[in-house]
C-alpha cells in the first residue's frame, strides 16, 4: 500500500527553491488524492532504518502536521480525518510508529514519540487504542536504553497531549511507577534519566490521587530531590522544573519538604549553573505567587485557628531567603540592558524579591535597607546596581507609611545619579527604580505627596535630560514620566505639570525622531508616554493639545506618502502609524470630553478622517486596529455628523468585521459598530443591513475565535437602541441567536478561564437584550416581545441559581428584569411574579455592597412595582 518518498522529502529540503516547491506540490497533490496511502507512506519512511536521517525526520514532522494543528477549527477538521480513515491503514501506520520507538537514530525516534502521543490525542478520548499504554510500558523495561528513553519521552508527551480523566488510575499509577523508577539514581543511562525526569514534568497533572497518599508522595518527592543532584546539569535543570510545577499544583502538601527544599534551592542558587540557579529562584517564585493568591483571595482577615490554605512558607524562609536574594543581584551581565529578551540570575533574583515583599508587605524592609545603604554608594557599579535594583524591587507591597520616609531620603540621591553615574546599568535600574515610586507612592492614594513643588521641577528637568541618554535609559526614563503624569490624574482641575506641559511633549516627539528610536522599544515608550500625559491633562492645557493635532496629523501624513519600501521598513513604517493612530485617539477623546475645544477640533475632523481611511488602504493588522479605535473615538465625537464619512467608510468597517483571521481586529470593528451606534442613532438605518448580516454570519462561524461573541451580541443591544422598532426586521434572527448562546452559556463549567469566558458571554447577552427592550420602548410594536420574555427569565433563573456570575453580570441581570418590566408592563408583572428566583435576585443585589448593582437595582423594583400594580 505505501509508495517510495524519499526522493520528493529529499527534495523538499533542497536548497533551490525551484526543486523545493516542486517538491512541496507533489507532497500536497498526493496527500489530497490518497490519504490513506500518503500517510502510511509517511510512517513506514520514518520506520525505515535503511533512509536517510533527514527524510525520516521530515517524514514524521509531516504525520505530526496532518494531525494538529493551531487553529481550532484546522484542528478539528484534522481530528475528524483521522477518526475517520480507514483502520487497515491507521493499524499500519501505529505498528510503523512503536517500531521507531526502538531505532538507533535518536532523531527518528524523538520523532515517532511526537507522533505517538498526537495520536493517542486524538483517540484515547474516543477510547480507542486501549493497548497503546500497556505496550508503552512493556518497553520500559527492554534494553537497549536507547528504546527505554524514548519511551518515557512518549509517555511524557502522551500526559501533555491527554487530559487527565481520560486515563484511568491504574495505568497512571504504572506511567508513574515507570517515570519515577526511571528518575532514580540507580538509573545507569543519564538519556534515560532525563526523559524520565521531563516525563515526570508533564506527568504531575495526573497524580492527584498519588500526592494525597502519603507513602507515594514522599517518595515522589525524594526522586525528585535526589534528581537535583545529579551530576549531569540538564538533569538536575529537569529536576528543578519538576518542582516549581509541584510547589504551584500541589502546595498544600509541601510543608513537610520546604526545609529541604530549602537547602537544596539554596545551594543550586549560590553554586549550580545558570539555568539550574534559575529554576531553583523560579521555585519561590513559584510559592510567592501562591501564596498572593491565597491572601488577596480571602483578605488578611483570618483568624488563627481557621482552616486557611496558606502556610506562610515565604514569611518562614525570610531571614534565609532575602540575603540569598540580595546576593543573586550581585550577579549581573556586562550587557543586560541592551538585550531585549535578557534574563540571568540577578534578574530573576529581583523578580522574586518584588513577588518576596508582595507576599509579605512590611516585614521585607528591614531585612533589605541595609544592604541598600551598604552598596548604594560603592566605587564598583555591580554594587551600586544592585542597591538601587533591591530598593526598586521592594516598592510594591509594604504599605506607603514604611516606605515613604525611605524613598524621601532616597529621591534627590536617584535624582543626582540619573544624571551623573558613570555606569549606563545604574542609570538604567535607577530610571526604573524612579517609575516604580511613581507608580506605587504618587498620586491620590498615598496621603503624604513625595513630589512637592520644590522637587517637581527638578524631577521633570532630570527625566526631559535623561531621555536624550542611551535608548534603554531613555526608555526608562519615558516610562517614569508616564508613571508621574498618571498620579496627577485625579488632583482636580489644575496639576503641577501644567507649566511643563509643552516642554514635556517637545522632548517626547523629539524622542521620537531619534535615530536609534528603533532601540529598547524607545519610540513606543515615547508615544505612550505621550498619550498618557494628554489623558491626564487638564483644561489649562486644552490649548496647547490642540496645538499637537496637526502635528501628529502631518506625522501620519507623511508615513503615508509612497515611497517603495523593503519589508523591513514597511513593518517600522505599520508600527509608526499604529502609534500615531492611537497617539491621536486619545487627543479626540480628550478635546472631544469638552464643548469649546471640540467646537475648535471639529475643524481638522475631515482630514482626520481621510487620513485613517488612507491607512486603511494599507493592509496591516496592528494599524487597523488601531485606526478603528481611533474612530470610533472620531464618531463619539462628531455625533450625527459622522453619518458623512459612513459611505466611504463602510467597506472598511465591512472588512474589519469579515477578518476571522486577525480577531482582535474583528473584535475592535464590532466594538467600533456600537460606537457609530450610539453617534448616528436613527442614521444608521441604511447601513443595517449589512451589518447586522455579517455579526449573525459571525456567530454562526465555528472559525471566528471565540472571544469576538460578546463583544457581538452587545452590538446587538447599542444597534437596536440606535433604530429604535426598525430593529423588527431582524428580531427574529437576533433572539434566536442569543437565546442559543443564553443556553449554552448556563452548562458551562470548567476552570477559572471558561468562567471568566462565560461571564463576558453573560454580559454581552444581557446587554443586547437590554438594548432590544429599550430600544422598543413606548412604540406599538412592543407586544412583538412578549413571546421572548419567559426565555428571558429562565435565562435569568439559571444564572441566578449558578451562583458564579460576577458583579458587571449582576449589575446588567437586574438591569434587564428592571427592562423587561418598564418596556412590558402587565404583561411582564405576572411572569415576573411567577419566576423562581426574581424576588431572591431583587433583593440580594438591593443589598449589595456595590453601589452600582444597588442603583440599578433600586430602579428595577420601582419597575417591576408598576408592571405589577397595573
Amino acid at each position: 500500500m505505501a509508495m517510495e518518498v524519499t526522493q520528493v522529502l529529499l527534495n523538499a529540503q533542497s536548497i533551490d527553491g525551484a526543486v523545493r516547491k516542486n517538491a512541496e506540490d507533489s507532497l500536497k497533490q498526493f496527500q489530497e488524492q490518497n490519504l490513506p496511502v500518503f500517510l502510511v507512506s509517511l510512517s513506514g519512511e520514518l520506520a525505515n532504518e535503511e533512509k536517510p536521517v533527514e527524510t525520516r525526520k521530515l517524514a514524521g514532522l509531516v504525520l505530526k502536521n496532518a494531525l494538529d494543528a493551531k487553529e481550532q477549527h484546522r484542528k478539528f477538521e484534522l481530528v475528524q480525518r483521522w477518526l475517520s480513515l480507514d483502520g487497515n491503514a491507521k493499524s499500519q501506520i501505529k505498528a510503523c510508529l512503536l517500531k521507531t520507538l526502538t531505532s538507533p537514530v535518536s532523531d527518528a525516534r524523538s520523532t515517532a514519540s511526537q507522533v505517538i502521543a498526537k495520536v493517542a490525542g486524538i483517540e484515547l478520548p474516543h477510547k480507542q487504542w486501549p493497548e497503546l499504554i500497556v505496550s508503552l510500558l512493556s518497553n520500559v523495561h527492554q534494553l537497549p536504553a536507547q528504546a527505554k528513553q524514548a519511551t518515557l519521552e512518549t509517555l511524557g508527551y502522551l500526559c501533555e497531549e491527554v487530559s487527565p480523566d481520560v486515563i484511568d488510575q491504574d495505568q497512571v499509577n504504572k506511567i508513574l511507577t515507570a517515570v519515577v523508577q526511571g528518575m532514580s539514581s540507580s538509573e545507569g543511562n543519564t538519556d534515560v534519566r532525563l526523559a524520565a525526569t521531563r516525563a515526570l514534568y508533564n506527568a504531575l497533572g495526573f497524580a492527584q490521587a498519588n500526592f494525597s497518599n502519603d507513602m507515594e508522595r514522599d517518595y515522589i518527592m525524594r526522586v525528585v530531590c535526589e534528581a537535583t543532584l545529579s551530576p549531569e546539569v540538564r538533569i538536575r535543570q529537569a529536576a528543578f522544573e519538576c518542582l516549581v510545577s509541584i510547589s504551584s499544583t500541589y502546595y498544600e502538601k509541601l510543608a513537610p519538604y520546604i526545609q529541604d527544599i530549602f537547602n537544596i534551592t539554596a545551594k543550586a542558587v549560590r553554586e549550580d549553573e545558570e539555568p539550574v540557579a534559575l529554576q531553583a529562584i523560579e521555585f519561590w517564585s513559584s510559592i510567592c505567587d501562591e501564596e498572593i493568591d491565597i491572601l488577596e483571595e480571602y483578605g488578611g482577615d483570618f483568624t488563627g485557628d481557621s482552616d486557611i490554605p496558606c502556610f506562610y512558607f515565604i514569611k518562614q524562609a525570610l531571614p534565609a531567603l532575602v540575603p540569598m536574594l540580595l546576593e543573586t543581584l550581585l550577579k549581573q551581565e556586562e550587557d543586560q540592558d541592551q538585550d531585549e529578551g535578557a534574563w540571568n540570575i540577578a534578574m530573576a533574583g529581583g523578580t522574586c524579591l518584588g513577588l518576596v515583599a508582595r507576599t509579605v508587605g512590611d516585614d521585607i524592609v528591614p531585612l533589605v535597607v541595609p544592604f541598600i545603604e551598604e552598596n548604594i554608594s560603592k566605587q564598583d557599579w555591580r554594587q551600586r546596581e544592585a542597591a538601587t535594583y533591591a530598593f526598586g524591587s521592594i516598592l510594591e507591597g509594604p504599605s506607603p507609611e514604611k516606605l515613604i520616609p525611605l524613598v524621601n531620603v532616597a529621591l534627590t540621591f536617584m535624582l543626582s545619579a540619573l544624571t551623573k553615574d558613570p555606569n549606563s546599568h545604574v542609570k538604567d535600574t535607577t530610571a526604573w527604580t524612579l517609575g516604580r515610586i511613581f507608580e506605587f507612592l504618587h498620586g491620590s492614594v498615598v496621603d503624604s505627596p513625595i513630589i512637592s513643588q520644590a522637587n517637581c521641577q527638578q524631577i521633570i528637568t532630570v527625566l526631559l535630560q535623561s531621555m536624550k541618554d542611551t535608548p534603554n535609559v531613555a526608555e526608562k526614563a519615558c516610562g517614569a514620566l508616564y508613571f508621574l503624569a498618571q498620579g496627577y490624574e485625579e488632583m482636580g482641575p489644575s496639576s503641577p505639570l501644567t507649566p511643563f506641559f509643552q516642554e514635556i511633549v517637545q522632548s517626547l516627539l523629539t524622542v521620537t525622531h531619534r535615530e536609534d528610536a528603533g532601540e529598547s522599544r524607545l519610540r513606543t515608550a515615547a508615544y505612550e508616554t505621550l498619550n498618557e500625559v494628554v489623558r491626564c491633562s487638564t483644561d489649562e492645557t486644552a490649548p496647547l493639545v490642540l496645538q499637537l493635532v496637526p502635528v501628529i496629523m502631518m506625522e501620519l501624513h507623511n508615513t503615508l506618502e509612497g515611497q517603495k519600501l523593503s519589508s523591513d521598513e514597511r513593518e517600522k513604517q505599520s508600527e509608526l502609524q499604529g502609534l500615531l493612530c492611537g497617539c491621536l485617539q486619545v487627543i479626540i477623546q480628550k478635546l472631544g470630553a469638552s464643548e469649546p475645544t471640540k467646537y475648535v477640533f471639529m475643524q481638522y475632523a475631515d482630514q482626520i478622517m481621510g487620513l485613517f481611511l488612507r491607512v486603511f488602504a494599507c493592509r496591516s493588522a496592528t494599524v487597523h486596529e488601531e485606526a478603528m479605535l481611533a474612530i470610533g473615538a472620531l464618531a463619539y465625537a462628531t455625533g450625527a455628523d459622522f453619518a458623512k464619512y459612513m459611505p466611504e467608510f463602510y467597506r472598511y468597517l465591512e472588512m474589519g468585521l469579515q477578518n476571522f483571521e486577525e480577531y482582535q481586529v474583528c473584535a475592535v470593528t464590532v466594538g467600533v459598530v456600537g460606537d457609530i451606534s450610539r453617534a448616528l442613532e436613527e442614521k444608521i438605518v441604511p447601513y443595517c443591513d449589512g451589518i447586522m448580516t455579517q455579526l449573525l454570519k459571525n456567530l454562526s462561524s465555528n472559525q471566528l475565535h471565540r472571544s469576538v461573541k460578546p463583544p457581538i451580541f452587545s452590538c446587538f443591544g447599542d444597534i437596536a437602541l440606535a433604530v429604535g422598532e426598525y430593529f423588527e426586521k431582524y428580531l427574529m434572527w437576533a433572539m434566536s441567536a442569543l437565546q442559543s448562546a443564553a443556553e449554552l452559556s448556563t452548562h458551562i463549567a470548567g476552570d477559572d478561564e471558561l468562567v471568566e469566558y462565560t461571564n463576558s458571554l453573560r454580559n454581552g447577552i444581557l446587554e443586547a437584550y437590554s438594548g432590544i427592550f429599550q430600544g422598543f420602548k413606548n412604540s406599538p410594536k412592543t407586544q412583538l416581545l412578549i413571546p421572548y420574555a419567559p426565555h428571558i427569565l429562565q435565562f435569568l433563573d439559571g444564572i441566578y441559581m449558578e451562583k458564579d456570575m460576577d458583579d458587571v453580570v449582576m449589575k446588567t441581570a437586574i438591569g434587564v428584569l428592571g427592562d423587561l418590566a418598564d418596556t412590558l408592563g402587565s404583561h411582564a408583572g405576572s411572569m415576573i411574579q411567577q419566576s423562581v428566583s426574581s424576588k431572591d435576585f431583587l433583593n440580594e443585589c438591593l443589598s449589595s455592597e456595590d453601589l452600582m448593582i444597588k442603583e440599578s437595582a433600586e430602579w428595577a423594583k420601582l419597575a417591576i412595582s408598576r408592571a405589577i400594580s397595573v
